[in-house]
């Protein structure tokens, strides 16, 4: 019996997310560098670059074959789409260009033999200024270590005095948070110092959102089609078995999310999110994953098993016997639901604790 919890959800989505957004923006960013190079090879100005306002270039277009290239990341290595590129000379040439949707720039048109200065600001970040360049004659040099730093100004959460309120503001924080800004990511606290405890309401709030989101949704639409491939559990195929399919999948991880991530931990008092820890030895971050599933905090703030996950799991695993075929009903495939549940979400907290909030955008925000 293939069960879906909160874990192997999103593992479904990320699956389709990595494909849909990561390939396409790595071919465009190749893209644009081979069609940069065509046309400085031609002597043409690169078709996305602009002249900075009041100002003009009077360089020989015959001679303009250099060009300047880099991506633009911040400190934690996530990109930074729409920065602003300005290229600096010292005979006044001045060039302006926009950073793309991967971070990616390429400024051409540039004379040989020239200094430049490279100055790189997007909103909400100090401006970066690399050491002047100077660039040989049809060169393609490569901006690197381009890191840009969060204003001073910028801030996620306001610090308060009344702990529910801090525990509100910082779950809107969290659900904003999303993988490659689209894969819902709200169960993972990235502020683990600070983070304040979560309330009844907050609980369930949390859980109906994650329950309801479009993406979710579509990630058990997606795993039903992967079920009905796979001809389980043992429905007929066509139509109607894959709208079967659909409900005892959709069904799985609503209960799942529900007695795991806010019935239990609120009569139970502890707390479902992951709590990423981010620092110390490659092998107490990979101890600290694998042990989420069965260790917890609780709302007072001290680690403790974790009844909520592992007992969400197997709520949800025996009462999926209610409807599923008589063939996959019964304590065997009950037990087999939760190891399965209990294996994904162990995976799952790899994943955060290694990856995902390098692709998640939001979450560069929280120090």
């Amino acid at each position: 019996m293939v069960m879906m919890g909160r874990k192997s959800a999103i593992l479904s989505i990320l699956s389709i997310g990595a494909f849909v957004f990561v390939v396409p923006n790595y071919l465009l960013a190749q893209a644009e560098l081979v069609l940069g190079a065509t046309s400085d090879a031609q002597g043409n100005a690169a078709p996305a670059l602009v002249d900075a306002p009041g100002e003009s270039s009077t360089a020989d277009p015959v001679k303009d074959t250099s060009s300047i290239t880099g991506t633009v990341t911040d400190v934690y290595g996530d990109i930074v789409p729409g920065a602003t590129i300005v290229i600096d000379a010292t005979n006044g040439l001045r060039k302006s260009q926009v950073a793309n949707d991967s971070g990616y720039f390429a400024v051409g048109g540039l004379l040989p033999n020239v200094s430049y200065r490279v100055t790189v600001s997007a909103p909400g970040f100090d401006s970066w200024i690399a050491p002047r360049v100077t660039v040989g004659p049809a060169q393609y040099f490569e901006v690197t270590g381009i890191k840009l730093k969060l204003s001073g100004a910028v801030t996620s959460v306001t610090v308060k005095s009344d702990p529910l309120e801090i525990a509100t503001e910082q779950v809107q924080v969290e659900e904003k948070q999303r993988i490659l800004g689209l894969l819902p990511n709200f169960y993972v606290v990235y502020d683990s110092e600070n983070a304040a405890p979560l309330t009844t309401k907050l609980k369930f709030q949390m859980a109906y959102k994650v329950t309801i989101d479009p993406v979710s949704i579509f990630g058990v639409a997606f795993l039903a089609g992967m079920n009905q491939a796979g001809d389980t559990p043992n429905f007929p195929q066509g139509l109607k078995g894959y709208a079967e399919r659909f409900g005892v999948a959709f069904t799985d991880s609503a209960t799942d999310i529900m007695f795991g991530g806010a019935i239990l931990p609120s009569l139970l008092h502890q707390d479902p999110r992951y709590f990423y820890q981010g620092s110390g030895t490659t092998g107490s971050r990979l101890r600290h994953a694998l042990l989420s599933p069965f260790v917890c905090k609780g709302d007072s703030g001290r680690w403790q098993p974790n009844y909520s996950s592992m007992g969400g799991d197997l709520i949800s695993s025996a009462i999926s016997n209610a409807y599923y075929p008589a063939s996959n009903r019964g304590v065997a495939f009950t037990f087999e639901g939760f190891a399965e549940s209990t294996g994904s979400r162990e995976v799952s907290s790899i994943l955060q604790e290694f990856v995902l909030r390098k692709l998640t955008p939001s979450a560069k925000r929280q120090n």
